[in-house]
């Protein structure tokens, strides 16, 4: 099931029999990324919208479902001003990814030695991947068809069968739509697309998805539209995380100001933080400015319990609680967009007469700690020495060895 859609279910069955449970591609599913939204809209309803799209954004900024939303609104059969009407046959047939004027191309791998890399051999796991994780990167598709070590790419035989399916006629006589996911992948074979992309057969759209402009060759770049995809705002996240997933409010909130702005990251984080998570910051901080010995030692004993994921989560909120004290203290008109009891917590940490150089000494440390929780280093002892390091950091002490 779409982690991030709204339940609009129906069923398709793979061969062999796989239970798939498509959603609806809607805009208005797409997490956050308004002003994109409302602009791609202005566009088409002005008749404007470029034959040459780029939706670049980080990962987890959702390029992929807004070209997906995108397709799916200008196939519809009866659309809003506002939204494609998610019921009608077109719209059932992209959200499956088998409308057939749609057509998708991705990095991929040969399928077997001897063959080129191509998208179309992997189309069925290409549905499969996007049901499951439509904001999931690169890496993550690699990793779904097995790629192991391999390098993805599409291939300069692609770029050929793109040209070549994009001036057939529409088979149901509208607009033609492809998709390339990922054009950083294309390299320097992309320079074969440049006559399509600047002149393509009339009632084409391409839209490309891309992460990274600078691995764009400047030839495609200067010959599309770019749309620049925001990091996610956290109340976006929390929106999306309480109402599709439905998460704890606070624990939505927790979870979405440590995600730093992608959905994907959200996600996963969502997977491994196990509970709230601000009873043992309290905690933490606690026993670091009372210098309570005794303290210091039940805290790293109880952390150490919990998994690494959870561990570096935890040390995850802590750095971003810390960095919403510095923008509470020198910018006290901007609200930390937290639950009340973390926002209180924050205003007391802003209030405290702690040096910048301090808190970013802490938060050095506590970076430093995750990195050596990451590399399986013994959980207890390095809490224990952080939150030791911590005492003498806010007591403006040197720790000596």
């Amino acid at each position: 099931m779409w982690t991030n859609m709204r339940p609009i279910p129906f069923l398709l069955f793979t061969f062999p029999p796989v239970l798939v449970i498509f959603e609806i591609m809607l805009l208005s599913n797409v997490v956050g990324q308004q002003p994109v939204k409302e602009g791609i809209l202005k566009m088409w309803e002005s008749g404007h919208l470029p034959h040459a799209l780029l939706l670049a954004g980080a990962e987890g900024t959702g390029g992929l479902p807004m070209a997906l939303a995108l397709a799916q609104y200008i196939f519809c059969e009866n659309k809003t001003p506002t939204d494609a009407c998610g019921v009608c046959a077109s719209c059932h047939r992209t959200a499956r990814l088998e409308h057939a004027d749609l057509h998708i191309s991705f990095p991929s791998i040969p399928p077997k030695p001897g063959t080129k890399a191509m998208s179309r051999y992997y189309m069925q796991e290409f549905r499969e991947f996007v049901v499951q994780t439509p904001y999931g990167s690169t890496y993550d598709w690699l990793q779904f068809i097995n790629a192991e070590n391999k390098q993805g790419n599409i291939t300069a035989e692609e770029c050929r069968e793109i040209i070549d399916t994009l001036y057939l006629k529409s088979y149901e006589g509208g607009k033609k739509i492809h998709i390339i996911w990922r054009p950083e992948y294309l390299g320097k074979e992309g320079n074969i697309l440049l006559k399509l992309i600047e002149e393509p057969p009339a009632d084409t759209i391409l839209i490309l998805v891309a992460e990274n402009t600078e691995d764009i060759l400047p030839t495609i770049l200067s010959r599309t539209q770019l749309l620049r995809l925001s990091p996610l705002s956290a109340a976006d996240i929390a929106q999306a995380l309480s109402e599709r997933l439905a998460t704890d409010p606070r624990r939505a909130a927790q979870v979405a100001h440590m995600a730093n702005g992608s959905y994907a990251e959200a996600l996963r984080l969502v997977r491994h933080t196990e509970n709230d998570l601000f009873p043992g910051v309290k905690q933490m901080f606690n026993v670091i400015f009372t210098n309570n010995g005794p303290g210091i030692a039940k805290f790293a004993e109880e952390w150490s319990k919990a998994g690494r994921e959870q561990q570096k989560n935890f040390l995850q909120y802590v750095i971003q609680l810390l960095e919403q004290a510095i923008r509470v203290r020198y910018m006290p008109d901007i609200k930390p967009a937290l639950p009340p009891e973390e926002a209180d917590f924050v205003q007391k940490i802003a209030k405290m007469n702690l040096p910048f150089e301090v808190i970013e000494r802490m938060v050095k440390s506590i970076t430093d700690t995750i990195f050596y929780i990451e590399r399986n280093a013994h959980s207890k002892t390095q809490l224990h020495a952080l939150s030791i390091r911590l005492t003498y950091i806010i007591q403006n002490k040197e720790l000596t060895l």
